[in-house]
């Protein structure tokens, strides 16, 4: 009995392991998809046209499901806004770096945002944090200073909106983790939708329309449809097998935009960036290694006390 129940954890794993590899796949053929359509419209043109394929199938889903319309209540609202704040902060800063810059390059740089979370949560959150993370956590952010070489004669300063970008990714974790467990997680994904649109129509007149085209068109609608699949399979991943031994796949997001950086734009990343990418990968697992010690010292009871030879038991 034993080892069938192995057997099924085992499966359970390889199945999370499965869907978090996929939901970084989906996301960085999103991301290669909008670097695509960047040759076709400006920025906000592009955020507000995919914004309306992604609200509507997104929109169609909750209404399927039921959860269209759910009351929020009045101590979350606040928090969505804030949630709200940071996803658009995030999706604006990383698109204009995505534009200007290599594929590779700029979601490796974002790598160090689960880094950055661990600690935002224990500064803003009060969770514990040992020095062993703090050294994770610092040299993982080595890692971003040698993929972005700053001062170098070669460095872009669209790195520096990636870096922009990963505060506001913790500024949306953060405060997601905040969320009550009440409000479905396709109600808050409509929500952002729906403000990214709003966000990309404001400001689309600040740049010129581009003309609609159809290859512009369907890079932007395949965007809207692989963005859906990855925010699906990671919600998939988060309720099937263990979260510590899943969570290092996430990681395959750099594996995946290396290759469809050099397959579609021709890109290949040097020295500097697969060294600072490998320290980002090597911190990032060490850091969800101790937070799965320190979760299983958590659950063990304490030890009891054995008494001493020959007193009363």
């Amino acid at each position: 009995m034993g080892d069938k129940a192995g057997m099924i954890v085992l499966s359970d794993n390889l199945k999370g392991a499965a869907l978090m590899s996929g939901s970084m796949a989906a996301f960085v053929v999103n991301d290669t998809l909008m670097k695509l359509a960047s040759a076709h419209f400006p920025l906000f043109q592009a955020l507000t046209l995919r914004g309306l394929f992604a609200t509507t199938l997104i929109g169609l889903i909750a209404w399927h499901r039921g959860q269209l319309l759910v009351p929020i209540a009045r101590a979350d609202r606040r928090i969505i806004g804030l949630r709200t704040v940071g996803e658009l902060g995030a999706t604006v800063c990383f698109l204009t770096a995505l534009f200007n810059m290599p594929l590779a390059n700029v979601t490796a740089i974002l790598q160090a945002a689960p880094l950055a979370v661990t600690l935002g949560a224990a500064f803003f959150l009060g969770q514990k944090v040992g020095w062993r993370r703090y050294s994770a956590i610092s040299a993982g952010f080595v890692g971003v200073l040698i993929i972005v070489r700053p001062g170098a004669e070669g460095f872009n300063a669209f790195a520096g909106l990636a870096l922009v970008a990963v505060l506001f990714i913790v500024l949306r974790d953060l405060s997601t983790r905040q969320l009550s467990p009440s409000i479905p997680s396709i109600q808050v994904a409509l929500i952002t939708a729906v403000s990214v649109t709003c966000l990309g129509a404001l400001l689309a007149p600040t740049q010129d329309w581009a003309p609609i085209t159809m290859p512009g068109l369907v890079y932007l609608a395949s965007a809207a449809c692989f963005l859906i699949f990855g925010y699906l399979f990671s919600v998939m991943t988060m309720r099937t097998g263990e979260i510590a031994f899943v969570s290092p796949f996430r990681y395959t997001v750099l594996l995946w935009a290396m290759l469809l950086g050099y397959i579609v734009f021709g890109e290949v990343l040097d020295t500097s960036a697969l060294i600072g990418s490998a320290v980002i990968v090597v911190t990032g697992i060490y850091s969800f290694h101790r937070e799965r010690k320190r979760r299983i010292q958590d659950r063990e009871p304490p030890p009891v006390p054995v008494p001493p030879r020959g007193a009363p038991r």
